[in-house]
This record gives C-alpha cells, sequence and structure tokens, in this order.
C-alpha cells in the first residue's frame, strides 16, 4: 500500500511539473492592426522614426528599429536615406510597465489521491475508504510584466494615416531587448493583416 501510494504520488509531481512547464512554452500575444489602402511596395521607400523623441538618436532604438526595417525591407519596401527623402513615415513606440504579483497555489500531490480533509493549512484527512490523505497546499508569488509595441504608418506628402498596430505580451520577464524583436515579429506576421482584426500570436518565451 506504502510503495503504491509512493508511486502515485510521484506521477502526480511529475504531472504538476509538466504542465507549470507546459505553460512556460509560449507566450500569448494580442495584436490588433488597422489599415487603409497601405502602397504596394514597388516604389515605395519608409524611415523609421522614435514615437517618443527622446529615442532619437538611441542606440537602443536603432537596434529595433533595424528588426523593423527588416521586415519591411523582405515585404518589399525600401529603407530611405532619411525621413525627407522617404514616401513613408514609420513611427515606433514601445515600453514595460513596472510589473504586478500574482499568487499562485498548488495542493499538495499527496492530497488527490485519497481525498482526504478538504480545508485550509496542513493536517490528516480521512479518505472516503481510499486511506489517508495529507492536505497542505502551498501558495507562492511571481511577478508579471505587461508590454507593448506601436507601430504607426503616415504618407509622408499628405500625413495620411495608412496603418497602425498594437501588440501586447504578458510575461516573467522585463527586458526590452528581449520582447521588443519579438513583439515585432509578431506585429508582422500576416501583415497588414484585415483591419480591425485582433490576432493572438504565441512567441517564444525567455530562456533562463
Amino acid at each position: 500500500m506504502h510503495r503504491k501510494r509512493r508511486l502515485l504520488a510521484l506521477v502526480l509531481s511529475l504531472g504538476v511539473i509538466g504542465s507549470l512547464a507546459g505553460c512556460a512554452e509560449g507566450l500569448d500575444t494580442k495584436v490588433t492592426r488597422f489599415s487603409a489602402q497601405l502602397p504596394p511596395p514597388p516604389g515605395q521607400s519608409f524611415a523609421i522614426v522614435p514615437e517618443d523623441p527622446r529615442d532619437d538618436g538611441g542606440i537602443e532604438f536603432g537596434q529595433y528599429a533595424a528588426d523593423v526595417a527588416a521586415h519591411l525591407t523582405a515585404l518589399g519596401y525600401a529603407q530611405a536615406p532619411s525621413p525627407a527623402a522617404a514616401s513613408l513615415i514609420v513611427h515606433l513606440g514601445y515600453g514595460v510597465d513596472q510589473g504586478r504579483q500574482v499568487i499562485n497555489s498548488s495542493p499538495d500531490p499527496w492530497f488527490g489521491p485519497w481525498r482526504g480533509y478538504r480545508g485550509w493549512g496542513g493536517g490528516w484527512g480521512w479518505g472516503a475508504g481510499w486511506g489517508w490523505g495529507w492536505y497542505d497546499p502551498w501558495f507562492d508569488s511571481s511577478t508579471v510584466y505587461t508590454s507593448d509595441l506601436d507601430l504607426r504608418i503616415d504618407a509622408r506628402a499628405d500625413g495620411q494615416r495608412l496603418f497602425e498596430g498594437h501588440a501586447e505580451a504578458v510575461s516573467s520577464s522585463n527586458r526590452l531587448q528581449y520582447l521588443v524583436p519579438k513583439l515585432v515579429s509578431a506585429m508582422f506576421t500576416g501583415f497588414p493583416g484585415n483591419s480591425g482584426q485582433t490576432m493572438r500570436i504565441t512567441i517564444a518565451p525567455e530562456r533562463r
């Protein structure tokens, strides 16, 4: 009997660990895009400018702008040497919040198989004809962060808005160096998309 209990406990423990690992396989990213007659790529050039003027000329912004430029170039648009020489002005903004605490809880795997006492706190409980079961729920907390990316494309000639996109993800990481390229990839998945449609796209989590 004791051997069976230990085996069941081990199986349940592995199940709990596996479920937690499964949750870490991807990050759910929400992408909403609006577009109005984006011109086809041939003959169109672009320049990328920061949404926040404080990022103008920044090395970090330049790195993220290069990611956006790579996606636009792959679509057939040409990168202009300056905004004044571009037919399209691409505005790029990004950020991550200060994070919030999330409380996680899980029952002790010994509890389930023997249907023990259902109450708060640790202790022994009689298990409905199955034997004894230990009930000791544990709690821990983790910090999650919400990151976002905004992309706007205007026609330089008349300032007409041609595209608006917003990508948002919740993760355990607040590293913009990891998050922004992933959000950019999500933004350009199926670009420009159907106007007004919100998509959920899974992006890989940060490796620890």
